[in-house]
């Protein structure tokens, strides 16, 4: 598997494996598929495990499945989703989370551990759940004096070999952040042909998903690419039961055109989005959704497919599919 460098830590695999479907919250799979996944995973070449404990079962079945010895040069993530928290909680309530899922994966430290808040200035209002942004989101003044100063302590502890945001907070929060000293040693982008958050963008605002990889890249930060599927929207079917208002099944219908267009190629729709991912600039690495061997199986084809051709670029941008 080719590989790239995932700023100050160095060289990983092209292809990260997500939490979220081996977890169980990406439809279907059972403990012994998760599981037998995760080893899957590894022996393709992927050296990268982005957990989170809101990926339901993901750290507790990384724990079972390695016992704590991973393989050498495996890299593993976790998040944890502040909120608004008092800013003199702030640090305790990451070293607690730190801790939990230390224990779940029965680890002694993690590479990469993630603000998974939303970043927002002070004062905002988000155009969608605002009332319930204590659970979801993080002001800027706190992220400041409090969460970046409390993820540089958990470095210099070495219980943690660096930390990041995931940028899909509001985009002038999260840009700010990519000027802000302490920076961030990653983060996590949206990465989809759509360059659409889907449900998790609550503000009103453009994502602005390319500009934020490509000014964190520039900034020396490594970059990881999210929600490659987005969702499943970039799918033949998704595999959950979704509202017909909810924003992956709008995105879903409206990449119809996306579809007819894999059809005329004959080609997965899921594989060609994981090639158009793994073809952006800046993206250092992709996580993947995966939930059981055989999905995973064509995302390791399409990284050894590589890029897509210039013409097949241009023939998806023609479609006008990316959001403002």
């Amino acid at each position: 598997m080719r590989t790239g460098m995932l700023g100050s830590l160095g060289e990983v695999s092209r292809l990260t494996l997500g939490g979220g479907g081996i977890g169980q919250i990406w439809g279907d799979t059972s403990h012994d598929e998760a599981k037998a996944t995760l080893r899957a995973a590894l022996d393709a070449g992927i050296t990268v495990l982005d957990a989170a404990p809101s990926y339901r079962n993901c750290e507790a079945f990384i724990g079972e499945t390695f016992a704590g010895h991973l393989p050498a040069g495996v890299r593993v993530t976790t998040k944890h989703q502040l909120g608004a928290a008092p800013p003199g909680e702030v640090a305790a309530r990451l070293t607690a989370a730190l801790e939990a899922s230390l224990t779940a994966m029965r680890l002694e430290r993690v590479d990469l551990f993630f603000l998974h808040s939303n970043i927002h200035p002070d004062g905002f209002s988000f155009a969608h759940g605002d009332a319930n942004k204590a659970s979801f989101s993080t002001a800027w003044s706190t992220y400041v004096e409090a969460a970046a100063p409390a993820f540089e302590a958990l470095k210099a502890q070495g219980r943690i070999g660096g930390w990041g945001i995931t940028g899909i907070g509001v985009p002038t929060a999260i840009l700010a952040a990519l000027d802000h000293t302490p920076r961030p040693d990653a983060i996590q982008a949206i990465a989809n042909l759509m360059d659409s958050p889907g449900a998790l963008r609550r503000y009103a605002e453009p994502a602005r998903p390319r500009e934020i990889a490509a000014k964190a890249k520039a900034r020396g930060l490594g970059v990881m690419g999210i929600r490659a599927v987005q969702a499943g929207a970039l799918t033949l079917a998704v595999d959950r039961s979704l509202s017909p208002n909810s924003p992956d099944r709008l995105d879903y219908d409206r990449a119809a055109s996306f579809r007819e267009l894999c059809a005329a190629w004959g080609e997965d729709p899921a594989l060609v989005a994981h090639r158009y991912a793994l073809s952006l600039p800046n993206i250092d690495t992709v996580v993947l959704g995966v939930k059981n061997r055989q999905e995973l199986t064509q995302c390791i084809a399409a990284e050894a497919m590589g890029a897509l051709g210039p013409q097949q670029m241009d023939e998806i941008e023609a479609l006008g599919l990316r959001t403002a």
